[in-house]
């Protein structure tokens, strides 16, 4: 019969999923102005260990009182920087080293899945309502979409960077290492 793993089976679950994952993850959040929504990607965040966040125009802050109420502490785990515009953050993501990838419903994205994330990657995610910035879109060195099977085209933008966070990880998890 199946059971619940006990609280050392999970650490011990978790501690060897840690160790089999080497690649790095950033985000860069670009205009993300919902608290809620922010706190939800810090607490995705820190359990699929993002490396560090941009926070980009008017992005909602960790320290805000809504965001802390959706991230539930995580953002104590997280690092980030505040960047009023893409054009100087974009320059940040890629000295660190970041393939920077939008998540974005564009004319030139490709399914996600499709684009090779093994690399280090910092994920892009725009606004809620109109999305990635045209200056961020520009200087995407890929863009890839979350294909949708059902009658609705688009997801939160909170559940879109989870899935793209784990898309990330899943890939390099595949991947046996070298």
């Amino acid at each position: 019969m199946t059971r619940n793993l006990t609280s050392t089976e999970l650490k011990r679950l978790h501690r060897e999923r840690r160790q089999a994952t080497e690649g790095r993850l950033a985000l860069l959040l670009d205009g993300v102005q919902t608290p809620y929504n922010v706190g939800s990607i810090l607490r995705t965040a820190a359990a699929l260990r993002v490396d560090h966040l941009w926070l980009v125009g008017p992005t909602a802050a960790p320290t805000d009182a809504k965001t802390q109420k959706t991230a539930l502490g995580s953002q104590k785990f997280l690092t980030w920087t505040v960047v009023p515009l893409i054009a100087d953050a974009v320059p940040l993501v890629h000295a660190d080293g970041y393939r920077l990838v939008g998540v974005e419903l564009a004319d030139t994205a490709v399914p996600l899945h499709e684009i090779d994330l093994t690399v280090d990657t910092c994920l892009a995610v725009g606004h809620e309502d109109r999305g990635l910035s045209a200056g961020c879109l520009d200087a995407c060195d890929a863009i890839g979409y979350l294909p949708m099977l059902g009658k609705i085209g688009s997801l939160n933008v909170a559940m879109a960077a989870s899935m793209a966070m784990y898309e990330v990880r899943r890939q390099e998890w595949a991947t046996p290492p070298s």
